[in-house]
């Protein structure tokens, strides 16, 4: 599909996006925007710093104040605005936090999900975009991950989206539901407010001049994806899937296909920033975490004609930007570290 008729695609198209305020939710909602789209964004809590919220992005979109835990008012939802596509993005997203509180987790992850779906089904949505993410394979000897390798998540968070790939599948194999299933690598970029991710926390520690602190041993294998590269790969996932309803059910990997240390990921990131002299502190102290994970995206590039457009250089130097621009007032405060964390488990509520 062309880029003119791309834009003509989503140009009037009636859109829920679920989990708007999240970090991929929020660069999804200002892209659709962009192409023209009618958006409904289902919000649970207000998050100000969110990217919807940021230069007035939240006034071009119809607000839903709500959670995907609601079946009724999804199914309200969907026939107020009479909706054609939908972006599944709530979840609760934090491994850590799914460790802690594993039934709120389910709750969202698993049961929002069949809510969502079920809902479509009964309005008669014609595609769903459920987020999954390369965590619904579990651990696994066999890698790079593929799309046909079983999914056998161990620890909580990996459950909820080895339970929701499931779902999915199912809905569109029994039911003719036109669902997409998109499972991304670690997603990065100006945005994420839960700190206690590598990339944003490595970014807020080094600008307070603080040595950023790795739970880990810092030899986790990871694979990224820029958060633009990812809200383009939803939004080409739903259009294949509108002209090839043959698509439904299945699901695809979209990454960098790259092996990634977490300390080489901090340390390109203050390279970036200039600022390798702030040695990372390695805890050693990680656990409920799968230690090496990344993706074979071979599927997305022969059927969608996929290939993300940023590397990961580029990817950070945008991000390292965004942060800068919008942390300064805070830094100037003299936010702490700490006062960092507990802010980013607030904004886990968002997502």
């Amino acid at each position: 599909m062309m880029a003119a008729e791309r834009s003509e695609f989503w140009r009037g198209r009636p859109v829920l996006i679920t989990g708007a305020t999240g970090f991929l939710g929020g660069w999804l909602v200002k892209k659709l925007c962009e192409d023209g789209a009618h958006v409904v964004a289902l919000v649970r809590d207000r998050v100000p710093k969110s990217v919807l919220f940021q230069d007035g992005w939240a006034d071009r979109v119809v607000t839903v104040n709500g959670s995907v835990e609601d079946l009724q008012l999804l199914q309200r939802v969907l026939a107020d605005y009479s909706i054609v596509t939908v972006f599944h993005l709530a979840a609760q997203a934090i491994v850590g936090v799914a460790k802690m509180n594993v039934v709120a987790t389910l709750q969202a992850n698993v049961q929002g999900t069949w809510n969502v779906l079920e809902a479509a089904r009964q309005m008669k949505v014609q595609q769903v975009l459920v987020a999954s993410s390369d965590k619904a394979y579990g651990p696994s000897n066999k890698l790079p991950y593929r799309e046909d390798y079983p999914l056998c998540g161990t620890f909580p968070y990996d459950v909820s989206k080895s339970c929701a790939d499931l779902i999915s599948a199912m809905y569109a194999r029994t039911y003719g539901l036109g669902v997409g299933i998109v499972r991304c690598a670690n997603l990065y970029g100006g945005g994420d407010l839960n700190f206690s991710r590598t990339i944003p926390g490595t970014i807020a520690a080094t600008l307070r001049g603080e040595r950023f602190i790795i739970r880990s041993d810092g030899q986790f294998i990871r694979d990224f994806l820029y958060v633009k590269d990812a809200a383009a790969a939803y939004q080409l996932l739903a259009e294949a899937l509108a002209s090839n309803p043959s698509l439904a059910g299945e699901a695809f990997n979209f990454s960098l296909e790259a092996r990634l240390s977490v300390i080489d990921v901090v340390r390109q990131t203050l390279e970036i920033m200039g600022r390798t002299d702030l040695i990372p502190i390695i805890q050693n102290n990680a656990s409920a975490e799968i230690r090496e994970q990344y993706m074979e995206c071979e599927k997305a590039r022969r059927l969608l004609d996929w290939s993300p457009r940023y590397g990961m250089d580029a990817g950070l130097l945008e991000t390292v930007d965004w942060y800068r621009n919008q942390l300064t007032e805070e830094l100037l405060t003299g936010v702490e570290a700490g006062q960092m964390r507990q802010l980013a488990f607030a904004m886990k509520k968002a997502v």
